[in-house]
């Protein structure tokens, strides 16, 4: 079957791997080419620990704290408000108790998937190099909050995962570089990182060429339902294919759009600076609790990043964000290199609502699948969602139930 995928991120190589592996011709298509967007800067977190979505009565009561500080863990881009309204509205809603239950149970099961697929995956290619596994670490600096978080490490238990609480002392002992201002910690034994995104990601590339993967630069602009499925490009180019896997990361809203699916996909703006070289201050990635940030000690070196900002896909990034980033890890690490030593980027992560992902056949026709949306997990959730696109066009019953992943869902 001749398949193309749509984006070179790693959820979209990710899949092209997955349906090569089953005999198909694929071709990714691209308009830039491997890792340009989200794949290339984010924290390069495995962080299928994580069971929380973003939408949340925590997050809810945290929400206006976090708006007085324009350059706090959350902010929203005054001149984007308007049209973030609807997505907003979407948020509390997904909030509500009986939502969070369906959408955390959701979570919970493909979160299951991808360590295992991950291991699959690298291991089919030859890459387990590029993933290590020494765990992440949750610190604390307010004994309050470590106490009030009990109960969901006790939650996370429960659903089978190793979670170690530490005191200081224990918590130093892991990563002397941290400060006396942390209280306590939480140690995810299972946790891991990559050697460095943007390099996981091209490894991805390289491999998918060698198996006989083709890749075409286009940008492509609308989608229409076939047989057999067509794709417009910028260019005024018509492409088809028996199947098209949709998998743009935060340009995918307009292309679903063209085939009838009003999806609510936005961005969470991430920002963070990198110290290229600097490799010895952490063993493992550890994140603030209540500070909005992580650090990350990948190959390449030292990545500090995080927070949220709403403001869409054209608005200028705002690098005092990236800055105050870094203030914040002075004060909780030590040794950490000064700002000016630093590379900055700013990065896309699509996001919808209710933190799940939109797996799943487009409305107006079953040779289309959508996979994009993975919000904070988009490398965490790679390879399984590659799975999980296979197991579609396949016609096999996926792994898990996809019923909440729809794109019909909104």
């Amino acid at each position: 079957m001749k398949i193309t995928v749509i984006g070179a991120g790693l959820v979209g190589l990710a899949s092209a791997h997955a349906l090569a592996a089953e005999g198909h011709r694929v071709t990714v298509v691209d308009r830039e080419g491997p890792a340009a967007g989200a794949s290339q800067g984010n924290a390069g977190w495995l962080a299928h620990t994580d069971i929380d979505p973003i939408a949340s009565p925590k997050m809810l009561r945290r929400a206006p704290g976090f708006l007085l500080d324009p350059l706090g863990p959350l902010a929203i881009r005054p001149s984007y408000l308007l049209p973030l309204l609807p997505w907003l509205t979407r948020l509390v809603w997904a909030s509500r108790p009986e939502n969070l239950a369906r959408s955390v149970e959701s979570l919970v099961e493909l979160q299951r998937l991808a360590m295992p697929a991950w291991t699959r995956l690298s291991g089919d290619l030859g890459l387990e190099a590029l993933i290590h596994r020494r765990g992440g670490l949750f610190v604390f600096d307010d004994e309050g909050a470590f106490v009030r978080a009990k109960a969901h490490f006790r939650k996370q238990r429960d659903l089978g995962i190793a979670c170690q609480l530490l005191d200081a002392a224990e918590a130093r002992r892991l990563e002397p570089a941290l400060s006396d201002r942390i209280v306590a910690a939480a140690f995810f034994p299972d946790a891991a990182h990559v050697s460095d995104p943007r390099e996981v990601t091209q490894a991805l590339f390289d491999a998918a060429l060698q198996r006989g993967v083709a890749f075409q630069r286009a940008d492509i602009v609308s989608l229409e339902a076939g047989p057999p499925a067509r794709m417009a490009t910028r260019a005024g180019d018509a492409l088809t294919a028996d199947r098209i896997v949709l998998a743009a990361g935060a340009w995918s809203k307009p292309l679903a759009a063209s085939l009838g699916d009003a999806v609510p996909l936005d961005t969470e703006r991430g920002y963070n600076v990198s110290f290229p070289g600097v490799t010895g201050l952490l063993a493992r990635p550890v994140s603030f609790d209540g500070q909005g940030f992580v650090a990350t000690p990948l190959d390449s070196g030292l990545r500090i990043g995080g927070a949220v900002e709403l403001g869409g896909l054209s608005l200028p990034p705002n690098h005092a964000r990236t800055r105050a980033l870094h203030a914040k890890a002075t004060r909780f690490l030590r040794d950490v290199p000064p700002f000016e030593s630093g590379s900055v980027w700013m990065g896309f992560r699509p996001s919808i609502p209710d933190s799940l992902p939109v797996i799943g056949r487009a409305r107006a026709t079953a040779d289309v699948i959508y996979a994009f949306g993975h919000g904070h997990y988009g490398l965490t959730q790679s390879a399984a969602t590659g799975a999980l696109v296979a197991d579609l066009v396949a016609g096999r019953t996926p792994q898990i139930d996809l019923a909440r992943f729809s794109p019909q869902r909104f």
